[in-house]
């Protein structure tokens, strides 16, 4: 049984950085799209960023696009969300979730924006921008 445990989070500062991190264990990440997600107080979850098996295809939600870089490294069982110029309406409760995928699934084309559709997710960490 896969399991996800984000963490990094923390409070930071508009215009700041911050990276995430999503740490897998009991199965291997190879067979598994990603996604991040997150979820401010009163609002729906949404997609932020997701990324196919091996890290080839990234997929980002407009709000992020040009500031969050996905990446992941599949020999160490993790996947990141750098955030960068980061803004208060940044601020939420970011999930990592994931989803067995075909190898040559296209992210581009078929974003992981549904949350419904992932198998698996963390317990996820709060990150907040406020000054």
């Amino acid at each position: 049984q896969l399991q996800l445990v984000e963490s990094g989070g923390g409070l930071v500062q508009p215009g700041g950085s911050l990276r995430i991190s999503c740490a897998a264990s009991g199965s291997t990440l190879d067979y598994y799209a990603i996604g991040w997600f997150r979820q401010a107080p009163g609002k729906e979850r949404e997609g932020v960023s997701c990324i196919s098996i091996r890290g080839g295809s990234t997929n980002y939600a407009d709000s992020v696009k040009g500031r969050f870089t996905i990446s992941r490294d599949n020999a160490k069982s993790t996947v990141y969300l750098q955030m960068n110029s980061l803004k208060p309406e940044d601020t939420a409760v970011y999930y990592c979730a994931a989803v067995p995928v075909s190898p040559d699934y296209n992210l581009v084309a078929h974003p992981l924006w549904d949350w419904t559709v992932m198998d698996y997710w963390g317990k996820g960490t709060l990150v907040t921008v406020s000054s």
